[in-house]
């Protein structure tokens, strides 16, 4: 059976790649499986890796979850658990990783795909990729992360009227609204994410792992909290070897001071 997610690492690169195209990447049981357990694999070997990539095989990102399965499936409610439940390991896992994430959206992003790019530090997206609840158009209500993640992404109005009318947006309407980091022509859509990811794989990965750690944490704790965690992390980030040697080197006459 063809693996539904595939893992590879290259150079500090980890991406994990949605393998359903046919399906339009809807996430059945097996493929939500394999999701899962490629961010497990990831948090296994984090050391040798700097940033992961999210990204899709075919036309669409993500159609989100697998509505055909659920018709097929012969207790609903249990499966739609089970595979909610999965979903939700996953994409707890992945943002516990102490690495930034970057989804790059080559197309469609509907329900659990666009919990999934949620679940993003970046996200990167082709202009003429779109993004649609999905859930009011078969009676469901959202999950992955979708009603915790995009009130604090696009503000709690524009969350309210993505999630309860339906309402599809297209590439330039999530950027404005900040769902999407930044979008790019079709043709240009690897490069730019190329160039995003390298900048980030460029930087020392424990600081711009924490930055990412401290940003997800933001809006789920009080400031206070956020303050004394930023405090220690910024004292314990600063006598790591990398550090010490750019602090040493900025602080240097003759060292690099720009």
């Amino acid at each position: 059976m063809t693996t539904p997610q595939l893992l590879s690492v290259s150079d500090g690169v980890a991406t994990i790649r949605l393998g359903r195209p046919d399906a339009g990447n809807a996430l059945d049981l097996p493929s939500a499986l394999a999701l899962r357990d490629a961010v497990t694999e990831v948090a296994r070997t984090v050391r040798d890796v700097q940033v992961v990539v999210v990204r899709a095989d075919g036309r669409l990102f993500c159609a989100g979850g697998d509505v055909r399965a659920m018709a097929a499936a012969p207790d609903r409610p249990a499966f739609v658990a089970e595979l909610a439940g999965v979903l939700h390991d996953a994409l707890t896992a992945l943002r516990a990783l102490p690495v930034p994430v970057v989804a790059v959206v080559q197309g469609t992003a509907a329900g659990a795909g666009v919990g999934l790019l949620l679940a993003a530090d970046v996200v990167v997206a082709a202009e003429h990729a779109t993004f649609v609840a999905a859930y009011p158009s078969v009676g469901l209500s959202p999950d992955c992360g979708v009603s915790a993640l995009l009130p604090a992404a696009v503000g709690a109005r524009r969350a309210a009227l993505f999630l309860l009318t339906g309402a599809t947006i297209d590439a330039a309407t999530a950027l404005d609204w900040g769902l999407v980091t930044e979008v790019a022509d079709l043709d240009d859509l690897d490069a730019r994410a190329g160039e995003v990811v390298a900048g980030i794989a460029a930087l020392p990965r424990e600081a711009v792992g924490e930055a990412a750690r401290l940003l997800r944490l933001s809006p789920e704790r009080p400031y206070a909290a956020q303050l004394a965690d930023e405090a220690a992390t910024i004292a314990r980030l600063s006598s790591t070897p990398e550090a010490d040697a750019l602090i040493t080197g900025f602080a240097t006459p003759n060292g690099d001071t720009a």
